[in-house]
């Protein structure tokens, strides 16, 4: 009876100090992105079918056996008109994958935002893209319109940050070619480049790291969509989700 007692409350201890390395994990955290883990996402299914929505907490923390809820994301590809692509440097505030090398934006769009949520020609999607633009990179809504990202495909792509973070998502990419006004946030981005063409895949080999989105994009088939900004619609693909992996 005592064992059974003693098991008991070093199970019970056991929690507590989880509890408590959580908790001060959490609170080692920036405020800004503290903040953003309260914020919803939408939890979907494989074919990208919404379930459900939780705390952008609970969709990037890792759970028992590594699980990693999925749910919606998108990525940005922005070029200026000499056919340069915007990438920023993730800031060392950033909850997954800081001081990473990614794509022009990558985001959520947010269940508590009602616009996000709909689904024809992924306008909610299109939606959160603006918004995050202008957060991230001071980018004006004005200066980009939902109807100017041209929507290429999807993918799905799960990657672990750390011991307690990770991705899994199904994201949208988006291409966009235009001129803008750009202010970043230091809180979201520590740097940007714009990368020309002939530039990338030196790039992507001496300059890291990388988030794993990027990068699975990047070798899947971001060169044969760049050496076809001009024109697009042959290679898009808004039926299927591809599966990336390493």
């Amino acid at each position: 009876m005592i064992r059974g007692v003693c098991r008991k409350l070093c199970n019970v201890a056991q929690r507590a100090v989880m509890i408590m390395e959580k908790s001060y994990a959490t609170a080692q955290i920036a405020p800004l992105q503290q903040a953003a883990l309260k914020e919803r996402c939408i939890l979907v299914d494989k074919l990208d079918r919404p379930i459900g929505e939780a705390t952008k907490e609970y969709c990037h923390e890792i759970g028992p056996g590594g699980s990693i809820p999925l749910h919606r994301a998108f990525s940005i590809f922005l070029f200026n008109s000499r056919g340069e692509l915007l990438l920023q440097k993730r800031s060392s505030n950033k909850v997954t994958f800081p001081d990473h090398y990614t794509n022009t934006c990558c985001s959520h769009p947010l269940a508590e935002i009602p616009s996000e949520t709909e689904e024809e020609n992924a306008i909610g999607v299109r939606r959160a893209a603006i918004r995050r633009l202008g957060y991230e990179l001071g980018i004006p809504s004005a200066d980009i319109k939902p109807s100017e990202l041209y929507f290429l495909t999807r993918v799905h792509y799960e990657a672990p940050s750390d011991g307690r973070w990770g991705e899994h998502e199904i994201d949208y990419v988006f291409f966009v070619q235009k001129d803008v006004r750009i202010n970043p946030n230091p809180d979201e981005v520590s740097e940007i480049r714009w990368v020309s063409r002939s530039e990338i895949e030196n790039f992507m080999k001496t300059v890291g790291p990388l988030t794993p989105w990027f990068r699975l994009i990047f070798r899947d088939q971001l060169l044969h969509w760049w050496d076809n900004l001009s024109d697009l619609r042959e290679l898009r693909d808004l039926d299927n989700i591809k599966m990336l992996s390493d």
